[in-house]
This record gives structure tokens, C-alpha cells and sequence, in this order.
């Protein structure tokens, strides 16, 4: 979903990590495009571009979303948060929970269950397994079997 050839071009402002940007981009772009294409950000990755998958999930304004199906032009005057915003000079602690758990194999969905899964954790701090189970029932993953994923989003609630 690129850019059309002749496609009227929209100026748009928000800020990514906390960083301000500002993307020349087609009304039809999605964020999630944006932020791989224009932004060089790919650890958002593009699984089934439905909304499905849920490896798109970005923050914006603290709410997980399918950057998939939101258009950069949503984004105007937003805050997004990517996996790439997570770490700072050490792991975010659910990134070294997922590293202590073994939550993930491929790593393909592992950008999005870590930003669902820190959106979950700010409505749901103590959350039981149950609840994790059901927090993160829009993320698929076809490697870990999900239980070491809910170990790890356990942990990291708990620290």
C-alpha cells in the first residue's frame, strides 16, 4: 500500500517513541506501512493485513491497535509507540521476561505481543492467567504454544 503514482500527498504529524515526526503520505497508507516504509521502523511486522494476527499492534495513545488497519492519516497528532520505543539501554522488563520465559521461537509475533501485552498490563496490573489468556486472545502465534507467552506476561506483572 505504497504511494500511488500521482496519489495527492497528506502531510502528517505525530510523534513515534517520543520523537516528532512528520511523513508525506497517500490518504490510503496505513500506519503500519508508514512506520515500516517511511519510518524504517520494521519491527512492526505484517501478518495477515486484516487485523486478525494482531503482529502489527502498535500503541497509540497507550491503546493497542492494528496499525494494519489504521491509516496514517488517523495518526495525526498522536503518540505511537513501536516495539523499537520498548528498550532503552537495557530491556523493557516484559522483553526480559519474554527473553527469561523462552515466549518466543520465530519472533514474528513477538513485536505485537509485547505491545498488546504492556497495554493489557496498564488496565490490568494482577492480573490471573485466565485474564492474560484472554488480554492477549487477538494475538495469534504458530510457534510457542502460547503458555510460556502467558508465563511471561505473569512474570513481568509481578516483579
Amino acid at each position: 500500500m505504497g504511494n500511488r503514482p500521482g496519489a495527492a500527498a497528506h502531510s502528517v504529524e505525530f510523534s513515534v517513541n517520543g520523537e516528532a515526526v512528520s511523513v508525506q503520505v497517500a490518504a490510503r497508507k496505513t500506519l503500519a506501512d508508514c512506520l515500516r516504509e517511511d519510518l524504517e521502523l520494521t519491527g512492526t511486522h505484517l501478518g495477515c493485513e486484516h487485523g486478525v494476527c494482531g503482529a502489527c499492534t502498535v500503541l497509540v495513545d497507550g491503546e493497542a491497535v492494528r496499525s494494519c488497519l489504521l491509516l496514517a492519516v488517523q495518526a495525526e497528532g498522536s503518540s505511537v509507540t513501536t516495539v523499537e520505543g520498548l528498550a532503552g539501554t537495557e530491556l523493557h522488563p516484559l522483553q526480559q521476561a519474554f527473553h527469561e520465559h523462552f515466549a518466543l521461537q520465530c519472533g514474528f509475533c513477538t513485536p505485537g505481543f509485547l505491545l498488546s501485552a504492556l497495554a493489557f498490563l496498564e488496565r490490568e496490573p494482577k492480573p490471573t492467567r485466565e485474564q492474560v489468556r484472554d488480554g492477549l486472545s487477538g494475538n495469534l502465534c504458530r510457534c510457542t504454544g502460547y503458555e510460556a507467552i502467558v508465563d511471561a506476561v505473569m512474570a513481568a506483572a509481578s516483579p
